[in-house]
């Protein structure tokens, strides 16, 4: 019940994205009918229709060539969805803005074409009574030709006033009167908050277009960082029970390769390049390795078969492994000569490394357990546990780990992912400190979803363990 809860909500919360972002980019700068708000509301129901696909694809068993197909467009729209919804959200403050400085200069534009008397003459055509109530000459009112022979009615008494000495005058008066009236209409309709149809017309494109070029111009920018492969990164950890012939061993850790439908061979062989490299003495794989089947993914996985260390290559289950079969991945992994830790531990040359499997595995019954993997160690040596959820630190502590390697977090991956992460983990990349305990967290050499990060670059980390004895 409270899974379809949270199910009608998210549906309803994207629905109104998806409105919001169609009325933004769509419903205010287009016409009604045209070409381009037809394409711009079929792209409406279409985009958020591919997403869902790639999304529940591979949970429902959809052929895998069906899965690539919906993974890319619908993975990247996510992605385009959060980066166009944060920059229109910034353009809503710009647009009133944009707004009032526009209205202000057509405001003054209008003030000074009123100034520079370009209204039109009063004598070109118009009828206008005078104030005091008469009508202009008739001859003002037919146009020029031959005169016509005077009729005693058109004769003008002798007291009449000269031609043009009063009605010329109050016409071009009032000829002036209703051209600053036209004029002063204007400016009203140039004022701030009255909005002008063209006016608004061209703020909504403006705002619109530049909303999409930094939203997409993120996009791209994430996407390049994730397929240009991780970066490595290098950290000493410091250990009291380290001893001195330990001292500067390194460990290459990676986690959340997330090997699947758009990250594939390619990807794996440059993170054993990347890993090979660094020429480590063990390789920590610590989680989501996969997002698919071992049918499906097993030979984009191979490359880790070449993967070189003096003391070897470690793996443990993450969530995502039990979404896609953990049995049947450790085994695989085996076949390519990385060593599961399934709740299990080996004793190294100079401390013991210890493994659990994640939280989600709790759910078949094989949830991590420490006691298996710590309880009868002998403490004065130093432990370096692979756990693949940061929120297992306390666990950690209470059977004296020195050091415990994780991943899960991503970093964020998408900014501002990153706030939402600390909501659920206790650390979401680099070190901390936990009493006796010291706790890294890698943001790992992938990416889950949208194949972008922003804000959370894809890494490799070799952690150098320090002796205080030497």
């Amino acid at each position: 019940m409270v899974f379809v809860l949270v199910a009608l909500v998210v549906l309803a919360l994207l629905a109104s994205v998806h409105r919001y972002v169609w009325r933004r980019f769509v419903g205010d700068t287009t016409a009604p009918g045209s070409t381009l708000r037809k394409v711009g509301t079929v792209a409406a129901f279409v985009l958020p229709l591919l997403s869902l696909g790639a999304m529940t694809s591979g949970r429902i068993g959809a052929p895998f060539w069906l899965q690539q197909v919906l993974a890319w467009p619908g993975f990247l729209w996510l992605a385009c969805l959060l980066y166009l919804t944060l920059a229109l959200l910034v353009g809503e403050v710009v647009r009133p803005l944009l707004g009032r400085v526009l209205a202000r200069r057509d405001a003054a534009a209008a003030r000074t074409e009123a100034g520079t008397g370009t209204s039109v003459p009063a004598a070109e055509g118009a009828v206008a009574t005078t104030a005091s109530g008469t009508r202009p000459r008739t001859e003002e009112l037919v146009p020029a030709g031959p005169p016509l022979p005077a009729t005693p009615a058109d004769r003008t008494p002798a007291t009449a006033p000269p031609a043009g000495t009063e009605a010329e005058p109050e016409a071009v008066r009032d000829a002036e009167a209703a051209a600053r009236a036209e004029t002063e209409a204007k400016a009203a309709a140039a004022a701030p908050g009255i909005p002008h149809p063209s006016r608004r017309l061209f703020v909504s494109r403006v705002v619109g277009g530049a909303a999409a070029a930094a939203g997409l111009a993120t996009v791209g920018y994430g996407t390049h960082n994730v397929l240009s492969g991780p970066s490595v990164k290098r950290v000493t950890v410091p250990l009291a029970k380290l001893p001195r012939a330990a001292h500067g061993f390194r460990i290459a850790v990676v986690s959340d390769i997330h090997i699947g439908p758009i990250l594939g061979r390619a990807h794996t062989r440059r993170i054993v390049d990347t890993i090979n490299s660094t020429s480590p003495d063990l390789v920590a794989v610590v989680g989501d390795l996969v997002d698919g089947s071992v049918a499906d993914l097993g030979s984009a996985a191979e490359p880790l078969a070449g993967l070189r260390s003096r003391h070897g290559s470690f793996f443990v289950t993450g969530n995502h492994e039990y979404f896609s079969g953990a049995e049947q991945w450790v085994n695989h992994v085996r076949e390519l000569g990385l060593i599961p830790l399934e709740n299990a531990r080996v004793e190294l040359g100079g401390f013991d490394l210890a493994g659990v499997n994640d939280i989600a595995g709790e759910t078949e019954g094989q949830g991590p357990d420490f006691g298996r993997a710590l309880g009868d160690r002998d403490r004065s040596r130093a432990a370096v546990l692979l756990a693949h959820q940061p929120v297992v630190i306390h666990d950690a502590v209470e059977h004296g780990v020195d050091l415990q390697l994780s991943g899960h977090t991503h970093g964020g991956q998408l900014w501002p992912g990153n706030y939402l992460a600390e909501l659920a983990n206790p650390t979401v990349a680099g070190l901390e400190r936990y009493g006796d305990t010291q706790l890294f967290v890698s943001r790992g050499a992938g990416a889950w979803g949208p194949p972008v990060r922003v804000g959370a670059p894809a890494d490799i980390t070799v952690v150098q363990l320090a002796s205080r004895q030497a």
